[in-house]
């Protein structure tokens, strides 16, 4: 990952870096990777993840049809 420094301005391209890795999940795998996970334990988070997103999928659809 590459941040271009202009005019000696390090808070911004700190901020675009900081930007860039939320983009990416880099922020989120660090933390999941802190501990060791084991396989059942990654099984049911990704299944509940996996919940989470397509409810939250169908209430913005139930909420953009207008039921």
């Amino acid at each position: 990952m590459q941040v271009i420094v202009r005019d000696n301005n390090v808070d911004q391209a700190l901020k675009a870096l900081k930007k860039k890795m939320q983009r990416e999940g880099i922020f989120r795998e660090m933390k999941l990777r802190r501990h060791f996970e084991k396989p059942s334990e990654k099984k049911a988070r990704e299944g509940a993840e996996a919940v989470r997103r397509s409810r939250k999928l169908e209430r913005k659809r139930i909420e953009r049809e207008g039921f």
